[in-house]
């Protein structure tokens, strides 16, 4: 008996093998599709609620370290009308010419009983409009006069001084009130990048750790899909090896050994997407 008589009926198998399988459409739907794409993890979900609640959170602190910061630059611009030569007269009581006014008038009154005294001194002893008197009078209005001089200029002197010193105090306090808007100013500055930098370290967390989770299950869908690609292509590598069997008994030469599609490792692929979703979050308010 022939080799050819032989194998003729494992070729005629062969042959109806080959046209029932080459002759089923292959359903693809069992490995492909969006059933094997990994869904949004809900730490993922979490962290981009918390991304677009932070958009623009921030601006109320910068809003409020512009008004303090404008507030301060006015302060520190009014402090030059705190100086100069005319800077105490807001600062002089509007009493102070009335106490001055008073003080003297009564100064005067005391200067005129001082006046008479000498007058009825003077009739008293018979001088009464004689050079002695007159003497008397005028050293004595001499002294009153240069007493009350020197009486109002320290008035006046002691006005000043108090002015001047509530106009150094008014300076002081405003330097300090502008010390303490500046300050106020980069506290609100250092809290809004603060915020923005503690929900950035928030979102990136929770981001990481949900794009981790979703490559594992990544990773799952993938050993799925692989399984089902794997149980459709089955039947083309097992009658390639049958047919490439069934050449070399016939003494042909085989022909190439049927290589079914391979796809990437699921988990080396979903790790790598995963790190790479990942790092966008840590991105995020940098």
């Amino acid at each position: 008996m022939a080799i050819s008589d032989f194998i003729e009926p494992a070729i005629k198998d062969y042959a109806t093998q080959a046209t029932a399988t080459y002759s089923a459409p292959i359903d693809t739907s069992q490995f492909t599709g969006r059933q094997f794409v990994a869904g949004e993890d809900p730490l993922q979900t979490q962290a981009i609620n918390i991304a677009q609640q932070g958009v623009g959170s921030y601006q109320p602190f910068l809003s409020a370290a512009q008004t303090a910061q404008q507030q301060a630059a006015g302060t520190v611009g009014g402090l030059g009308a705190l100086t100069g030569p005319q800077a105490y007269q807001p600062f002089m009581s509007p009493y102070q010419q009335q106490v001055i006014d008073t003080t003297l008038a009564e100064y005067d009154k005391q200067g005129a009983a001082g006046e008479q005294q000498i007058r009825d001194a003077a009739v008293m002893s018979g001088n009464f409009g004689g050079g002695r008197e007159g003497a008397q009078l005028g050293q004595y209005q001499s002294d009153r006069l240069g007493d009350r001089a020197a009486l109002q200029a320290q008035m006046l002197a002691q006005g000043f001084g108090q002015a001047q010193n509530l106009a150094q105090q008014n300076f002081t306090n405003q330097g300090t009130l502008a010390g303490l808007q500046s300050g106020l100013a980069g506290q609100q500055y250092g809290l809004s990048n603060f915020q923005r930098q503690s929900m950035g370290q928030d979102v990136s967390a929770l981001g990481s750790l949900g794009a981790l989770r979703q490559g594992q299950q990544q990773a799952l869908l993938g050993a799925d899909q692989q399984a089902a690609q794997t149980a459709a292509y089955e039947p083309y590598g097992r009658l390639s090896q049958y047919g490439n069997t069934l050449t070399g008994l016939a003494g042909g030469v085989s022909g190439q050994q049927y290589a079914q599609p391979q796809a990437a490792s699921p988990f080396s692929t979903a790790l790598a997407t995963a790190l790479g979703v990942g790092g966008l979050y840590g991105k995020i308010f940098k």
